[in-house]
């Protein structure tokens, strides 16, 4: 009986010791499981059919906003470095934009073009709302994202002009930092949609204190490899842009939606290369 019983106490405690051992695992599985929930709503890239999604997840997965960003950035900055030594500077922007574009599918684009013809057009905010939930581009939306395009060109070949290196590092950072802008506003901004008993979220519509730190985290570890100067400019100016959004959209919609994120991740790109040419990264 004794022999059985100490047999009996092993088993417990081994089974006990397994049961613990895949807390490690299991966190690290969780943390994937968000990176990739991110990457699914922010780019075309196919994720595997374990990922698993509930509303909390989608909260939780703004914290890889910026890493993200970063993936995507990194992309498109290698398409432009490999394509400049065969084409003109302006050529290689543009494959790099298409390829940003491919990859995320013009979903910021969107957004950009949405918000322009809301905030444009409509005068009550279910009139700004509906518009923005309208599939169909207008007036706003089209002299927008041309603009916006136009801008982002100049810019990067402007950047480019001084060093092909400068732009690799301009298109990394601008996507990694515009996305930790647009994430960010989810912590301080109120989620509104045209009929409050209609739910069609965006990626998240509410932010917890920890995944807005990881996710400025991923902002500042980009800062850190800057030279201190651009650092600190470009850190200013995008809590500057930051504050804007937050006070124009809740003044023209009480709050935020998945366009206006979108919207805010665009301008925050080209502020980022606006500052990058004007300050210098060296």
């Amino acid at each position: 009986m004794e022999q059985q019983s100490s047999s009996e106490g092993a088993k417990n405690q081994s089974d006990e010791t397994d049961h613990q051992a895949p807390k490690s695992g299991s966190t690290l599985k969780k943390q994937l499981n968000l990176l990739l929930i991110a990457l699914s709503f922010f780019t075309r890239i196919p994720v595997p059919a374990w990922v698993e999604f509930d509303s909390e997840k989608l909260n939780q997965a703004s914290r890889y906003f910026g890493v993200i960003g970063l993936f995507v950035g990194s992309i498109s900055a290698a398409v432009f470095w490999v394509s400049q030594f065969v084409l003109p500077n302006g050529v290689a922007v543009i494959l790099a934009m298409i390829t940003g574009v491919l990859v995320t599918g013009g979903f910021h684009e969107d957004g950009l073009a949405d918000t322009a013809d809301g905030f444009g057009g409509g005068w009550k905010v279910a009139d700004k709302l509906r518009i923005m939930k309208d599939s169909r581009i207008g007036t706003y939306g089209t002299l927008a994202l041309v603009l916006c395009l136009l801008l982002k060109w100049q810019l990067l070949v402007e950047i480019a002009l001084y060093s092909p290196i400068n732009a690799v590092v301009a298109i990394v950072v601008a996507h990694g930092l515009s996305r930790v802008l647009a994430g960010s506003i989810i912590f301080s901004g109120q989620y509104v949609t045209e009929d409050d008993g209609s739910k069609s979220k965006p990626l998240a519509q509410h932010q917890h204190i920890n995944d807005l730190l990881i996710l400025c985290l991923s902002g500042f570890v980009v800062l850190a490899c800057l030279n201190g100067v651009v650092a600190f400019g470009l850190l200013l100016l995008l809590v500057l842009l930051r504050q804007a959004f937050i006070w124009g959209g809740n003044r023209q919609i009480g709050g935020y939606t998945g366009d206006t994120l979108g919207a805010a991740q665009q301008i925050a790109e080209l502020l980022c290369y606006g500052a990058i040419l004007v300050i210098g990264l060296n």
